[in-house]
């Protein structure tokens, strides 16, 4: 690795649903998260986001501004460094379609808020959703533990 990846994704709420995914593969297998991937050379964040969200979902957005980021570095047991992401969450307005899991997602939907509590979400996404949707996410989301900081 010759320096931190890039990792966007994209916060879309509609209709008192937010989008999420379930991870089929590292980091954070199993668990569900805010939908995205990582920045290719020459993409702003806004068209990373893009196709990222319709690669993994299906769904179709508009990214706007960034709106959380947080930073994810896992090691092994002996140190050996396996990841390193630097994650930019953007708020994004959705556009059409209907979620399906794609590339590295093993499902994607709407969750309304009441359900993000039978989730297992990764911690990152636990406290983006608690930090930006007090509200509305955070009694849902912030009494529960259960995923580790897997990246947003």
């Amino acid at each position: 690795m010759s320096g931190p990846q890039v990792g966007v994704g994209a916060v879309v709420v509609e209709q008192g649903r937010v989008l999420l995914v379930q991870r089929g593969r590292p980091p954070g297998a199993g668990l569900w998260a805010i939908p995205g991937g990582r920045q290719r050379l020459g993409e702003t964040l806004q068209q990373a986001a893009e196709r990222e969200i319709r690669e993994e979902t299906g769904i179709a957005i508009r990214a706007t501004k960034p709106i959380y980021t947080c930073e994810h570095i896992e090691r092994d047991t002996d140190g050996t460094l396996r990841y390193h992401y630097v994650i930019v969450d953007l708020a994004a307005d959705y556009v059409s379609g209907e979620p399906q899991a794609g590339d590295d997602a093993s499902a994607a939907c709407w969750v309304a808020w009441s359900e993000l509590a039978n989730l297992p979400l990764n911690a990152t996404t636990r406290t983006a959703l608690a930090t930006l949707f007090p509200a509305e996410a955070g009694p849902y989301v912030s009494s529960r533990q259960d995923g580790e900081l897997q990246g947003g």
